[in-house]
């Protein structure tokens, strides 16, 4: 009886270190007086990121950037590795059907897919899959390290941390393209699989070419729809309807392929009825550049999209409602000064199962902002994304910022420069006091911390800690000391030729612990 009661917690807290999720509850009256004493709280043994290809452009210079935090708690030893993810089946059943082949001139999905470089089947010859070769080696957590990849062949990348390396694991995918459509500064945090996305903002207008990303990091085959929502409804489209991502592959598809509508906003609901992928959209304009449009956080009544620049000269709010319910909501800017009412856009009226968009101009007037959604009435779950310009005429450039999960307990952001990063907090419920540490740098350099205090339904760019003797790019690790719901944005930016290149990413909370069954509580508990 004790040896199995010892196997059945030993086995539930390994499970829930490695997954980063596994919780188990407690039967009802045991220890309902303090849940805190039924739990302890753990790093994550594993964690697994997907970054997409970053361009097809010749002239792209991309880097990848990987780091963790430090965590009290974690093993001595670990591993991080970030490789190409190239299929390695030749299961005849993993192929895509015939019925994926949708005609674009390729005989493909509008999909360039992945090119194996070491061998036609990303095999070694003798039957078994070639190793990648890792395009970042951490040195220790604290300390960012960083790769590069030039070219339009790139392909997408799949990563695993272990051990020290694995709680709070982030790596930046960060890509300069000087010239051509999606010219600019493109960024995106590469992010683990999963089987719902919902991208607002994306487009099949004539002078956009978007993509969406699909990478599979498993052994087996994945299958996913792709819905697409415009201001009448779903468009009509068969093509997009079971897509087969084969293993340890990604396919980029042209959203264009999918439907002859020309929409100016359009909503991307991925649905994985098989497996699971990672996603993300690439946004591709002629005129006003590109960059990633990550996506969105679940439906909810309330959303934040947090860090908008504060010489932002256009800012286009786009927001969906799944289902048939239609949603009521109001628009605040939480400002330095606190939630103010943008004139002329006080609410948006969005029909169930509709996208649509508001032009909110130069809404921040030259101070930092985040978008507050809140229900006038009823609470209907919708989604949000906004799109950001920067600068004028021809020399405008496009970045995208999804509505975002809180901080949470701890998030970071990686490769950032001492005058090219910019990271707002915003605290739209009430006071909050955070800390955020610069980490070493990467090629040398001492960390450094500050803690602010982000007053309540206001929105901060606050002046960054830069690390002692810095060389190289640091991380941000954004932790709230209070209980108050953080929300936070990092921006880089990079001026060329006069066009201010600009990424946007938020840091959601970086699932770097996790709860798990203390031994002698529930050793009570199963003996009773």
């Amino acid at each position: 009886m004790n040896r199995t009661t010892l196997s059945l917690i030993a086995g539930t807290a390994a499970l829930a270190a490695v997954t980063g999720f596994a919780t188990l509850n407690e039967p009802k009256g045991a220890g309902a007086e303090d849940p805190a004493k039924a739990a302890a709280v753990l790093p994550v043994e594993r964690s697994s990121l997907l970054c997409p290809a970053p361009s097809t452009s010749d002239i792209a210079q991309t880097s990848y950037t990987s780091f963790t935090p430090v965590t009290k708690g974690t093993a001595g030893d670990g591993t991080a590795e970030l490789a190409a993810a190239t299929a390695a089946s030749a299961d005849p059943a993993d192929d895509t059907s015939d019925k994926d082949k949708k005609k674009d001139g390729t005989g493909g999905t509008g999909k360039t897919g992945d090119t194996d470089k070491a061998g036609k089947d990303g095999k070694d010859g003798k039957g078994g899959k070639k190793a990648e070769k890792s395009v970042v080696t951490p040195k220790e957590p604290g300390t960012p390290a960083s790769g590069d990849a030039d070219g339009g062949e790139s392909p997408a990348l799949v990563g695993t941390a272990e051990g020290k390396f694995a709680p709070g694991w982030t790596v930046q995918e960060t890509t300069e393209v000087a010239a051509g459509s999606g010219r600019g500064l493109l960024g995106v945090t590469c992010t683990p699989a999963d089987t719902e996305f919902w991208f607002p903002g994306a487009s099949t207008a004539a002078d956009r070419t978007d993509y969406v990303h699909l990478t599979n990091p498993d052994d087996s085959a994945a299958v996913a729809d792709i819905e697409l929502y415009g201001k009448d409804g779903a468009l009509q489209t068969t093509v997009g309807e079971g897509i087969t991502v084969p293993p340890h592959s990604s396919e980029p598809i042209l959203l264009s392929t999918l439907t002859d509508a020309k929409e100016d906003d359009l909503t991307v609901h991925v649905n994985v009825r098989g497996g699971r992928v990672g996603a993300a959209v690439q946004a591709l304009d002629d005129k006003l550049g590109g960059d990633w449009l990550a996506a969105a956080t679940d439906p909810a009544p309330d959303l934040v999209v947090p860090g908008i620049p504060k010489d932002a000269t256009a800012v286009r709010l786009v927001v969906y409602a799944p289902g048939d319910a239609d949603a009521d909501l109001k628009i605040q800017l939480a400002s330095p000064s606190g939630l103010i009412t943008p004139a002329g856009h006080e609410t948006v009226h969005v029909k169930g199962g509709m996208t649509t968009a508001v032009d909110l101009g130069d809404v921040t007037r030259g101070e930092a902002g985040s978008i507050v959604l809140t229900p006038t009435d009823r609470s209907v779950p919708v989604v949000a994304a906004v799109r950001v310009l920067r600068g004028k005429g021809g020399n405008q450039e496009s970045a995208f910022i999804p509505a975002s999960a809180p901080v949470g307990t701890r998030a970071s952001a990686a490769d950032n420069t001492a005058k090219g990063s910019t990271l707002s907090l915003t605290a739209p419920k009430g006071t909050a006091k955070v800390k955020v540490t610069a980490s070493a740098g990467s090629e040398g350099g001492t960390a450094a911390s500050k803690t602010y205090t982000i007053k309540s339904g206001t929105t901060q760019d606050v002046e960054l800690p830069v690390p002692a003797g810095l060389k190289g790019t640091f991380a941000l690790t954004v932790e709230p000391l209070t209980g108050t719901p953080v929300y936070a944005a990092r921006t880089l930016a990079a001026t060329e030729e006069g066009v201010p290149g600009f990424t946007i990413q938020t840091l959601p909370d970086d699932r770097g612990t996790v709860e798990v069954p203390r031994a002698d509580e529930n050793m009570a508990v199963l003996q009773k």
